[in-house]
């Protein structure tokens, strides 16, 4: 009676360690050679191995063995009739020599195999009716026959296995759909980001002035938007509007867009109409970030409340429209258009300081002028802006000192916005 409690005992206690090393342990060789230990400990039996079964293959794959041999094959072919013939089985311990044809035929197939594990025992792993894997058992160290208590043992070690190797697969598959939903995710994006650099492309080509215009400024919003510590997520989404803010232009007539000269009060009210047409043509797609039509709406917009087309003061324009507009005077007024050359960055930054409070927003000033301040001290290694601008536009000398003094000014909350309609 001592006796069989002892080893009732030996045994909850063997599945214990069981259940709690296929809950612990990530790495499923681990497990499985862990799992196998445990089950020939238990029995103390002399060697024995763990095989998977792979369906799409129609084998059966060794992942843990204990053996003498060297050498046995990676894994075992199994044909339909084989399956059937196992999961008619069901999950209980079969001695070898066992008087089912079904079964029998396995043991002929794969006799090399067993006669190299001395196999005495062999269990199907079963989860929900598929065959999940299958148990070779050798004889015990005894020498002594299994009995049917032993089997029960090994028949409820033998359900924990094919539960962790079930779980293993499951989340295995999961991880593959999950990595081929994140690339067909990424594929998406990159057409999506194809897509709108070709629409920057086709709004920049109507206007043979502002060649690349709209790229730049996709960028620059970029550059301002990460120095003000938006998520990688909203920073793309910013980059997007600034290369879509002008798609307005694509409705205003190609002779007003290339006049080689200042247009009049008339052109210049057909001119101020590309907003509003840039915010109709987006507003029906279904973007993966959030207000691109709102940032081509009001991207000339002013805290001042003199911008247009809704004249719009200080809290009511969105932040990221403050972005896009400041990006789109900066990139203005560092390249050359047909009435006037670029000017240099001292006046920029003298622009800025008149500026701030009217027309930009303070805090979106800081947050450019800071990147720029960065770039020219060397404090980062991507060089953006300056590439961006040309070599040799920033002479470091004359332009640090301008940026610190705005910089400081700007930080101290000393441009206050000053609402107001013409």
């Amino acid at each position: 009676m001592r006796e069989n409690m002892q080893k009732l005992i030996h045994t909850f206690a063997a599945l214990a360690d069981l259940g709690q090393e296929i809950a612990d342990t990530s790495d499923f060789q681990e497990m499985m050679r862990s799992s196998l230990h445990l089950l020939l400990g238990t029995l103390a039996i002399r060697r024995g191995a763990i095989a998977e079964y792979v369906a799409e293959l129609q084998h059966l794959r060794f992942v843990a063995t204990r053996s003498p041999v060297e050498e046995l094959p990676a894994d075992l072919e199994l044909d339909a009739d084989e399956v059937e013939g196992l999961l008619s089985l069901g999950l209980c311990g079969l001695t070898r020599d066992a008087e089912t044809p079904a079964f029998a035929r396995f043991v002929e197939e794969h006799k090399s195999v067993l006669d190299a594990l001395a196999v005495e025992l062999i269990v199907p792993l079963i989860v929900r009716g598929e065959l999940i894997g299958l148990v070779l058992l050798g004889g015990k160290m005894s020498a002594e026959a299994f009995t049917a208590e032993d089997r029960d043992v090994v028949c409820s070690m033998a359900r924990h296995i094919g539960v962790g190797m079930h779980t293993h697969r499951l989340l295995a598959e999961l991880e593959q759909r999950a990595e081929e939903n994140r690339r067909l995710y990424e594929g998406m994006r990159e057409i999506y980001r194809d897509t709108v650099r070709a629409f920057a492309a086709a709004i920049d080509c109507k206007d043979k002035y502002t060649q690349g215009h709209s790229e730049r400024v996709g960028k620059y919003s970029e550059i301002i938007a990460r120095e003000m510590g938006w998520t990688e997520e909203e920073i793309e989404g910013i980059s997007i509007a600034g290369y879509l803010h002008d798609i307005g232009k694509l409705v205003v007539e190609r002779d007003i867009l290339n006049a080689p000269y200042r247009i009049d009060a008339k052109q210049s009210s057909e001119l101020n109409r590309h907003p509003a047409a840039g915010f109709e043509i987006l507003s029906p797609i279904r973007h993966p970030y959030a207000d691109i039509s709102l940032m081509a709406r009001y991207h000339h917009e002013r805290p001042d409340g003199r911008g247009y087309p809704d004249g719009l003061t200080a809290e009511e324009i969105p932040l990221g429209a403050k972005i896009v507009a400041l990006a789109d005077s900066f990139d203005a007024m560092t390249t050359d258009r047909p009435y006037k050359r670029r000017r240099e960055i001292i006046d920029v930054i003298e622009d800025f300081r008149r500026n701030t409070g009217k027309q930009f927003d303070a805090k979106v000033v800081a947050a450019l002028c800071r990147a720029i301040l960065k770039e020219t001290l060397g404090a980062t290694k991507d060089r953006r802006i300056h590439k961006l601008l040309g070599k040799g536009y920033i002479d470091p000398e004359t332009t640090l000192p301008l940026l610190q003094e705005l910089i400081s000014d700007l930080e101290s909350g000393a441009f206050a916005t000053v609402a107001g309609h013409a």
